[in-house]
């Protein structure tokens, strides 16, 4: 159930005496980035603010992640489960959310291949702003948009010729490369791989 400011209250607080467990998740990669309890005050403050705020135990209080890191994490989705008795929040993390200073609590965590883009995403935005001569990636986006749009259009052809002319390998490498320098060009016009992700989605869903 999607979790919203009217339906807090029928949360299953009594359960654990006014607290419940929740698991951050990143909204992009579906990476678990940390579990910290919430009562409803915290909860009402993160609906309220965007900002994930838990109910600190050992000091009965409520704290706002990311208050002195700067580390904070932006609450896209709250929902429970079918008990109510949990929370999973969707977040965009901004720098890492683990006070150890790694991107998650539980680091040792494997993504799943297709997740994989998303985290590249990431990366490949971190990097506009890199020394062209030291980052390949900067170096796209040095050369703008135009450039840009026609290493898409080599790289699509190459993925065509390998297909009928050359070994799988040789595809496998060519579509990584088509998948990379689409995701620069995305990054370039500001679109957000989830839209395209959400274009597939109404297609398959009509």
């Amino acid at each position: 159930m999607l979790i919203n400011q009217e339906n807090v209250k029928d949360l299953a607080w009594q359960k654990m005496d006014g607290l419940i467990p929740a698991i951050i998740q990143h909204a992009a990669t579906g990476a678990i980035l940390m579990q910290g309890y919430m009562n409803q005050a915290s909860l009402t403050a993160t609906l309220d603010t965007g900002k994930a705020t838990f109910f600190s135990r050992s000091k009965q209080a409520l704290w706002v992640k990311g208050e002195t890191s700067g580390n904070f994490l932006n609450v896209e989705q709250v929902l429970t489960d079918c008990d109510q008795d949990s929370l999973l929040i969707a977040c965009t993390p901004i720098g890492p959310s683990c006070h150890l200073g790694t991107e998650s609590c539980f680091p040792e965590q494997k993504l799943t291949t297709q997740n994989f883009l998303s985290q590249l995403e990431q990366v490949i935005a971190s990097r506009k702003g890199d020394d062209p001569k030291e980052s390949y990636t900067a170096h796209l986006f040095s050369r703008g948009t135009t450039k840009m749009a026609q290493k898409v259009g080599e790289e699509g052809v190459e993925v065509a010729l390998a297909a009928v002319a050359e070994t799988k390998e040789d595809l496998l490498g060519e579509c990584a490369d088509l998948f990379y320098h689409t995701l620069v060009l995305l990054a370039d016009q500001k679109i957000n791989l989830s839209e395209v992700m959400a274009v597939l989605q109404q297609r398959h869903n009509k």
